[in-house]
Order: C-alpha cells, then structure tokens, then sequence
C-alpha cells in the first residue's frame, strides 16, 4: 500500500490566484464606472440651467457627489461674484425677492440677501446661512454659481426690486385676450345654432345639443379667464405689499445680523451652530 501521509496538498493552480490577485485592481475602474454612470443619470434626470430647491431636495447625498466634484468648485472672491450676477439676474426676473448688499465679517467680504421672510449669508468659502425662504432659494444658487462649467448670465443694469407702484396688474393679458375670442366665438355659435333649431323646423337634435355644447364652453372659458385675471391681482397686490414693506423699513429686519454693514456675533454664533449640526 503507497504511504501517502508525507505527500503535500496540491497547491492551487496559477489561474486562480491571478484571478484572486486581480479582483483588487478592478475594483477601482468599476467605481470610476458607477460615478459616471451616475453622474450622467444625474445630468439627465435634471435641469442644472433651471435648478431650484425643489430639486436640491430631491438629489440624495451620492447625486449631489456625483454632479458637484468639490475639487472642481469656483471659491474666494470669484465665487462671490459669481454669485452676485446671478443673483441679480434672479431679481431682475423676480425668481430671487430679497435686497442684496455687500458686507463684512471678520475682515473678508460677504454677500447678504434678505426680505421680510428671511436672510442670507454667502461666504467667500461657498458657505451659505441664514433663514427662511430666502435661504432655501440662495442655497441652489450658490451651487450652481461654483461650477465652473455654468455661465452665469450678465445682470441687466435695472436689477434691483422695481418701486411698487410699477408693478403691473397682471401678465399675459394678450392670452386672455384670445381666450376671450374664442370664448365669444363659442358662444354665438352655439346661439346661432339654438336660433336656427327654433327658427326652422331641422328635425333633429344634434343641431340644439351641439349648440348647448358650444354655449357651455364659451362659458366655461369666459370663467377661466375671469379667474386669471383675480389671481394675477392678487399676486401683483401681494408683490406690492412686500415691496412697500421693504421700502418702508428704515433698517434692515431685526432678524438680519448684521449692523453698519458687518456681521455681528450672533449671526457668527448661527454659523458655528450650523457647524456643530
């Protein structure tokens, strides 16, 4: 009988351990792979011209990764004008209602943005804080503003919030204007029809049904544009409000820290606060 207890285990083939040697290295370019396999369903999926907090908040954590390379960010004093021509293009388009003004902390530039609902803070350093709506709509922008593949566009030189008493009634009056047409258009027609079935003896009923129709839907449109025309003076009276508020206060609102155009301790304290969070 062979003694087989000296004998060693076969040693495993050369194959195998090249394999379990290569597993490693391939493991790099599969990540770079998912990046830009993610990054452009990121670049697909939104509309980084038209980027707002809605979608800011939609983007999970590897999203916002993917689409914003930190290595590739714009910081400094580009940065901050970079984002006041966006900004003031935002204003001038009324996407932005807020006043912008420069101011100082700690011997460095920054950027305020505030109304009655809320302020903002932007740093040279791309920190942005604050509180309120106008910080949910400053945060995107920041954004946007430090990558260095987005053109911000050239303010107009009238940005600034417009006086309220320059603000029109409402928009898009040329729309209501042939609503109104076809509206009118409807409704003779459908009394025409309901004439002509009781003038004349037709013998059927498609004649007074489809003159109904046409009446119900010149009504029904006329409707429609009554109630375009509300909502664009309450939204244009509401504007107003808000810009007469602006205009009205003397000093900036109690809830801006900032005073004679530096940034006091307490708006230094909310930024170490967001820090720590």
């Amino acid at each position: 009988m062979e003694d087989t207890s000296t004998r060693s285990e076969p040693e495993s083939p050369p194959e195998a351990s090249a394999e379990s040697t290569a597993d490693g290295p391939t493991s790099e370019p599969d990540d770079e792979t998912d990046i830009e396999a993610l990054r452009e369903r990121v670049e697909s999926e939104y509309d980084f011209d038209d980027f707002g907090p809605s979608d800011m908040a939609q983007m999970s954590a590897d999203e916002w990764d993917a689409a914003f390379d930190p290595d590739t960010w714009i910081t400094g004093d580009r940065l901050l004008d970079r984002v006041d021509a966006e900004l003031k293009s935002r204003i001038a388009t009324r996407d932005v209602f807020g006043v912008l003004e420069r101011v100082r902390e700690d011997g460095e530039e920054r950027i305020l943005v505030y109304s009655d609902e809320g302020y903002a803070i932007i740093s040279p350093t791309g920190e942005v804080r604050g509180e309120g709506t106008v910080l949910r709509d400053i945060e995107p922008i920041v954004a946007l503003a430090a990558m260095d593949s987005y053109e911000v566009p050239e303010p107009p030189e009238n940005w600034s919030l417009p006086h309220p008493d320059s603000v029109p009634e409402g928009s898009g009056e040329f729309g209501n204007l042939v609503v109104q047409a076809v509206a009118a258009a409807q409704v003779l027609a459908g009394a025409a029809l309901l004439v002509a079935s009781a003038v004349a003896d037709l013998g059927t009923i498609v004649a007074p049904a489809m003159g109904i129709v046409f009446l119900l839907v010149g009504v029904f449109l006329f409707a429609m544009v009554a109630n375009a025309r509300l909502s664009d003076r309450f939204r244009s009276e509401e504007y107003r409000n808000r810009l007469r508020a602006l205009r009205e206060a003397k000093e900036r609102p109690e809830f801006v820290p900032v005073e004679d155009g530096v940034v006091t301790e307490r708006g230094a304290a909310a930024s170490d606060s967001d820090r720590d969070e």
